[in-house]
């Protein structure tokens, strides 16, 4: 028998924060017709790229405090 829908979403709010972040990203993903397959796979091997090039130390990156406090001097908070 089918879970309810109470049901499911217990276990949803008993998830760590990634991971219902990561359900929420399938769920809205199921729904999006306008979804491109090929503008999917290009972005999976631009990440897999920037991957390889962070794990091998080609790229120049910020701490996340300055990441962080350079968006907030642009966007404000």
């Amino acid at each position: 028998m089918p879970k309810t829908l109470e049901a499911i979403t217990q276990d949803v709010l008993e998830l760590p924060r990634a991971q219902r972040l990561a359900l929420a990203r399938i769920i809205f993903d199921l729904d999006d017709e306008s979804a491109d397959p090929d503008a999917e796979a290009a972005w999976d091997a631009e990440i897999r790229v920037r991957l390889k090039k962070y794990d091998e130390g080609q790229l120049e990156t910020v701490p996340y405090e300055t990441f962080r406090a350079e968006m907030e001097r642009r966007f404000g908070r």
